[in-house]
């Protein structure tokens, strides 16, 4: 695979489009000022996550004795609670947190940005390929810079959205999760059983 194709792929899986209003939302309660550098902060724990397990996911998976099965279907676990919570909105929001409290690491840096998926494609790309690791860096960083400047200009969809079509697009991306994070526990499933075979 080519660097641009790999590039894109994770950037696909990324979804930053179709994360967008769910960051909105978890963000919603926080000062406008206070919110970018959260984001900022938070992509940049996703990219070091990325890179990390780019380098030693395999080796931390089996140190643990975790399987990438496990990983997917965790990761789906994850994604429908939030799923669920986008959909039937509680006073906590779709973290559970309290109104203006800060998210840290958890939803935005992961599952959101560097998710179960995009850590099963690079744990594929690296065990492939071990020897282009350099330009599996170089993809990870082309993705998650697009990823960036995505979510710097969400201000932009805030403003074109407006908060009744915030809500409305946060209702249908929690049932557009829910069925990704079903696939997701369901393929993680499925390759269980198949090595289990």
């Amino acid at each position: 695979m080519e660097i641009i194709s790999a590039a894109v792929m994770l950037f696909l899986i990324m979804d930053p489009l179709g994360n967008l209003p769910v960051m909105l939302s978890i963000l919603r309660h926080i000062e406008p000022k206070r919110r970018r550098i959260i984001m900022i902060r938070e992509l940049f724990i996703a990219l070091v996550i990325l890179l990390a397990f780019l380098f030693g996911g395999q080796k931390m998976l089996n140190f643990l004795h975790v399987s990438t099965e496990t990983v997917s279907i965790s990761g789906g676990i994850i994604l429908f609670l939030i799923a669920i919570r986008m959909i039937f909105p509680t006073p906590g929001g779709v973290t559970g947190l309290a109104a203006g409290e800060e998210p840290f690491i958890v939803p935005m840096a992961i599952p959101m940005i560097a998710g179960p998926s995009v850590l099963a494609s690079l744990l594929l790309l690296s065990n492939q390929e071990p020897g282009r690791v350099g330009d599996w860096v170089i993809a990870v960083l082309l993705a998650w810079g697009a990823t960036f400047v995505i979510l710097m200009f969400y201000e932009v969809f805030n403003r074109l959205l407006g908060e009744k079509g915030l809500k409305a697009v946060e209702r249908l991306m929690g049932l557009l999760l829910i069925m990704i994070s079903t696939q997701m526990f369901l393929d993680g499933i499925r390759k269980f059983f198949q090595l289990g075979a």
